[in-house]
C-alpha cells in the first residue's frame, strides 16, 4: 500500500518512512522547523550558581602532599607593589603550622584593609617563620620590576629562621638562587594557604610603608594611593615633580610622558 505525499509548503516535502509507517501528513520535524515559524518558550532561570561565579579559596592540600614526599618545611612567598609609579617592591615568606593555621587566609586584593590587618597579626602570632625583604625604586630602575619583585621574593626566603626544603612562588617564575627547590604556582595566592599568607604579610607592610612616605612627603598622597598612577597622584607628579629615590623613573609615564604611559602602569596595577 502506498501512501499519498502531499506537499506542506512551496519548496518543502515530506519523505516517506523507511520502516512503513504512515508518513506524519504536517511533514517531518526538520522540514517543519524550516517551513514554518517556530515556537519557543522563556527558559526559566537556574538557581544554580554558574561556574564563573565560583570562588576558589586557598587550602592546604600543595603542602599537605609535599610534606607527605618530604619536602617540608614548606614556605609561601609572595609580592606587593608591582604595578606602582613609587616605592619599594616588597616580598614576604611564610611557613605556616599546619597545626594552627589563621582562619581566613585569602588573596589579599580579595580582602578589605580590615581583614588583612587582623590576618597579618594572626599570621605573626602563629607561622613558625616570617620574612620579609623590599627592593628600593632605586633598585628597581637599575633592573626591572620583575627582575626585582624576584630577587625581593629570594631573600625574603633566605630570612626565614626555618630553612624550607620547598618554595612556592606566586606566579609563572620560580625567584633564581633560592638555597631550595622551587615552585611556581599561577594564581598561587587563591590556591595556597602559605602563598596567601605571604601576599598577606607583603601588602601590609608595603602600605605601611608607603603611609610613612605620606607623612614626609604630604603634597603626593602616598598614604591614600600607595604609589598608584591615580589622578591624584599624576597630578602632584605633575605640580611637584618626581621624588628622588622614590619614584619609579624607569616607568613609563616618566621615560615617555602623556596619557597613553599613564595608562600602560594603570594595567600594571592588576598584578598587584
Amino acid at each position: 500500500m502506498k501512501y499519498p505525499v502531499r506537499p506542506l509548503s512551496p519548496g518543502c516535502e515530506t519523505v516517506p518512512s523507511r520502516s512503513g509507517a504512515p508518513p506524519d501528513p504536517e511533514g517531518l520535524a526538520e522540514n517543519r522547523s524550516r517551513c514554518e515559524p517556530r515556537r519557543t518558550m522563556a527558559r526559566a532561570r537556574s538557581d544554580s550558581p554558574l561556574l564563573f561565579e565560583m570562588v576558589e579559596k586557598p587550602d592546604f592540600s600543595i603542602e599537605t602532599k609535599a610534606m607527605a614526599d618530604g619536602l617540608w618545611p614548606v614556605a609561601g612567598m609572595d609580592e606587593a607593589g608591582r604595578g606602582p609609579l613609587a616605592g619599594p617592591v616588597v616580598a614576604a615568606a611564610v611557613v605556616l603550622n599546619p597545626a594552627n593555621i589563621p582562619e581566613g587566609l585569602d588573596d589579599s586584593k580579595r580582602l578589605t584593609h580590615l581583614q588583612r590587618e587582623a590576618l597579618f597579626l594572626k599570621i605573626l602570632g602563629s607561622a613558625l617563620s616570617v620574612s620579609m625583604a623590599s627592593i628600593s625604586a632605586e633598585g628597581i630602575d637599575n633592573s626591572n620590576i620583575l627582575k626585582a619583585s624576584l630577587e625581593a621574593m629570594r631573600r625574603a626566603a633566605a630570612g626565614l629562621s626555618l630553612q624550607p626544603k620547598l618554595a612556592l612562588a606566586d606566579g609563572r617564575d620560580v625567584p633564581p638562587g633560592l638555597a631550595c627547590e622551587g615552585r611556581a604556582l599561577i594564581k598561587g595566592d587563591q590556591r595556597s594557604q602559605s602563598i596567601a599568607a605571604a601576599s598577606i604579610v607583603a601588602k601590609v607592610m608595603r602600605d605601611r610603608m608607603m603611609c610613612g612616605c605620606g607623612g614626609h612627603h604630604e603634597h603626593y598622597g602616598f598614604e591614600v594611593h600607595m604609589g598608584y598612577a591615580t589622578v591624584r597622584h599624576r597630578t602632584a607628579i605633575e605640580a611637584h615633580g618626581p621624588v628622588a629615590r622614590l619614584h619609579r623613573t624607569s616607568f613609563a609615564p616618566f621615560r615617555l610622558g602623556g596619557a597613553e604611559a599613564v595608562e600602560e602602569e594603570e594595567s600594571l596595577a592588576g598584578l598587584e
